[in-house]
């Protein structure tokens, strides 16, 4: 979709750069797919804030999306687009033969009237899903799963994509848009093509209150603060916070690896980190 610029009527507007949505639904959600959704502020279960600059922001209905796709062999027919204010990308509604609706993550080229499978076996067309084992090498592919049957968690957001390049031993290669290079076993399911809305990174706020609008509060630089705030505050005139920049719980920050040892290292061929260096 096309980007819309506007008139400098007011401040607010004038670097105002939003998505184009004329071509999405303009009405309500379809009622049997929608749950509530409570806001949790930033609070953790202990009524402790977790998250810090998280609050307010309009009121949502959450749009469940099939990340699984396991209703194999049926056609779907695609009834619309719809916008997400849960997610980056955009939305489509998918109406089986037998009366089931479902939402799943639209690809990019998918429209209105298009028909889509998660099948064993399917054509290699946008919004298809197979398991990793049924792709032609060199497939660009979305919502790809880590472990059969769990659903997508990779290659989610708006305009993303991973790509299937080679396959061993039960398990699929792929490389991700960070560059990294993981194994998958080859079961786990995935869509075909890229995620919609690509758009979404060349996107202007033009003000405070459309972020506000979102649930984010305005972020407080720690160099700023007094000392009990945060390690970084305090100081006689405008300091920059010292050598070792931290965290306010004093996890040190930019740039320091924090990520300890996990159980799914072994499937990681090639580090995003080393991806960049080779570049």
């Amino acid at each position: 979709m096309a980007l819309k610029t506007f008139n400098p009527t007011s401040p607010g507007r004038r670097a105002l750069v939003l998505i184009d949505r004329s071509e999405l639904h303009k009405g309500r959600p379809e009622k049997s797919l929608v749950e509530g959704l409570t806001k949790s502020g930033g609070r953790g279960a202990g009524g402790r804030i977790a998250v810090r600059f998280r609050g307010g922001g309009a009121k949502r209905l959450y749009r469940k999306i099939d990340f699984k796709r396991r209703k194999f062999d049926a056609v779907g027919t695609v009834e619309r687009l719809e916008y997400d204010p849960n997610r980056t990308a955009f939305i489509a509604l998918i109406s089986y033969e037998d009366g089931d609706k479902a939402y799943i993550l639209a690809p990019q080229r998918l429209k209105a009237g298009d028909h889509v499978i998660a099948a064993e076996k399917a054509d290699v067309k946008p919004g298809n899903a197979m398991p990793l084992r049924s792709m032609p090498i060199g497939t660009i592919i979305h919502n790809i799963e880590m472990k059969p049957a769990k659903g997508g968690q990779m290659a989610r957001s708006a305009g993303s994509y991973a790509q299937l390049v080679g396959r061993d031993a039960g398990y699929a290669q792929i490389r991700l848009g960070s560059g990294e290079l993981r194994m998958v076993l080859d079961g786990c399911m995935a869509t075909v093509g890229a995620v919609s809305n690509s758009d979404h990174m060349n996107q202007n706020l033009g003000k405070a209150g459309r972020k506000r609008h979102m649930g984010f509060r305005p972020h407080v630089r720690g160099v700023a603060m007094n000392p009990i705030d945060h390690p970084h505050g305090g100081g006689e005139g405008r300091t920059s916070g010292g050598r070792h920049p931290v965290s306010p719980t004093g996890q040190p920050t930019k740039g320091r690896k924090t990520r300890k040892n996990k159980a799914t290292d072994k499937f990681i061929i090639r580090s995003r980190h080393k991806a960049k260096k080779a570049r």
